[in-house]
């Protein structure tokens, strides 16, 4: 058998490499983009995307997106996957989160059961240029600070804040070996316990607030889904009710117009090709369990209407409960701009680029190939101790202070798939990529709100629909 040989540039070239790039694409460029009008149509994007989504939820995914111009823009990657593609790049690869906006960050469980803060959403990634996640990142900011009512001062801030953080981050990780750039981590713990005194303004109230919701995350596991989620019934649990969020098996006839028990044999079926791509060890565990009964669970804002299924399993008896997710996985919405996944299953691509990634992952990440044609799923837990922060609660203060642990956690996935020392070497020491990046993010915001009108628009005049409330 022969391998390919690998390329192992001095740092003096990598460093070199870095700074070519910025012959080539000067970092100013970032903040004179402006976009072509012509042809797009953002409203049509998202209704290309529904045609392969389940018809009596695509109301449901409007309405989410319909409270605001923030969550418009958390359901509207494959918009900004279109308009990224014109923005020009330094020719510096990483691995993409590709939907890395502020609400895809949280906290969740390593397998040593300590929480850490990471990207948390991996449904588009695929390799391209770092700068696609960072734009995308400081436009959150940007946005979520309108929606949290601030200046127009304080959003640029916030946005600038999480650039600044990216770059100085990844200034860190080019000086480190490449084993302590792999095992760089954030604590949970240390990074509110931080937090705390570097918050001028409500910096203890915001604290308090932060612990409480770790103490809610803790406590987010098997055991809390099954009081929630569940009924008993004959002395044995089975999913409840609560359509169209939560609809169980035994109702689904309508939706696929097959029987329960013949759904359940198709999840069994899929649970075994699941199981198949775990590592050994993983597997052992998971044989310990068995299925129970499964769902169809609607989560998210932009990932509505795909395809999404909650299993309940059982461990030793009724009390050692296991839910799983499986998610539909489509192809990355960056995709139709760069190259395509060398994966040919999108569940695949989703595990293998989210491993990628994070500082640790769900033990029990997993894919498999649907029933139907071109239908893909990637399996995790459901629940493992995962909690998002609240933006809308954040004063000025404390999002600048997540801007900053958002950016570093950004800069700690990316180093850990391409070049820390060329990626620092272009971003440079200055304030330049950062404020050309942060009136990036203002640009697009405005143009945001203007998408966010236009989608509101068709709403009114009946073009697409949408149910409040949901």
């Amino acid at each position: 058998m022969t391998t390919s040989a690998i390329a192992h540039p001095t740092l003096t070239e990598r460093r070199q490499a870095g700074k070519s790039a910025r012959e080539k694409t000067p970092r100013n460029l970032l903040g004179e983009w402006k976009l072509d009008g012509d042809g797009r149509d953002p409203v049509g994007i998202l209704a290309a995307q529904n045609k392969t989504r389940e018809p009596d939820l695509i109301p449901v995914r409007h309405g989410r997106m319909m409270v605001s111009p923030f969550t418009f823009y958390r359901g509207a990657a494959a918009i900004m996957a279109n308009d990224l593609s014109t923005i020009p790049t330094a020719g510096l690869s990483v691995q993409l989160c590709g939907d890395a906006h502020l609400s895809n960050f949280g906290v969740f469980a390593s397998p040593e059961r300590s929480l850490l803060f990471d990207l948390n959403d991996f449904d588009e990634t695929l390799p391209g240029p770092f700068e696609y996640d960072v734009a995308r990142l400081a436009a959150s900011f940007s946005i979520g600070s309108r929606d949290n009512g601030f200046t127009a001062k304080q959003g640029k801030a916030a946005a600038a804040a999480s650039v600044a953080a990216y770059r100085e981050a990844m200034a860190q990780f080019a000086a480190m070996g490449a084993l302590d750039v792999w095992y760089s981590r954030v604590d949970a713990n240390e990074l509110i316990k931080h937090g705390i005194g570097s918050i001028k303004n409500g910096g203890r109230k915001a604290g308090k607030r932060a612990e409480k919701g770790l103490d809610k995350a803790r406590g987010k596991n098997s055991l809390q889904a099954l009081s929630k989620l569940t009924e008993l019934v004959d002395g044995e649990h089975r999913i409840i009710s609560d359509p169209p969020i939560l609809v169980p098996g035994r109702e689904l006839f309508d939706a696929y117009g097959i029987q329960a028990d013949q759904l359940s044999e198709v999840l069994h079926e899929q649970l075994r090709g699941y199981r198949a791509t775990l590592p050994d060890d993983r597997r052992f565990l998971l044989e310990r369990f068995e299925f129970v009964d499964f769902a169809r669970k609607v989560v998210g804002v932009g990932s509505v209407g795909t395809r999404a299924w909650i299993a309940l399993l059982r461990g030793r008896d009724g009390g050692d409960p296991l839910f799983l997710q499986i998610k539909e996985a489509t192809k990355s919405v960056l995709e139709g701009h760069l190259p395509k996944s060398a994966y040919r299953r999108p569940g695949e691509r989703v595990v293998q680029g989210q491993r990628l990634m994070q500082a640790a992952s769900d033990i029990f990440l997993g894919w498999t190939k649907g029933v139907e044609a071109n239908r893909y799923y990637y399996w995790r837990q459901l629940r493992d101790m995962k909690g998002s922060a609240e933006i809308s609660a954040m004063d000025v203060g404390a999002l600048s202070y997540y801007a900053n642990a958002c950016g570093w956690t950004l800069a700690r996935a990316h180093a850990r798939s391409g070049d820390p020392v060329a990626i620092s070497a272009y971003l440079g020491k200055s304030s330049q990529f950062d404020d050309a990046m942060t009136t990036f993010a203002t640009r697009y915001a405005d143009q945001n709100e203007i998408d966010y009108n236009a989608f509101a628009e068709a709403i009114r005049s009946g073009k697409i629909p949408a149910t409040d409330g949901i």
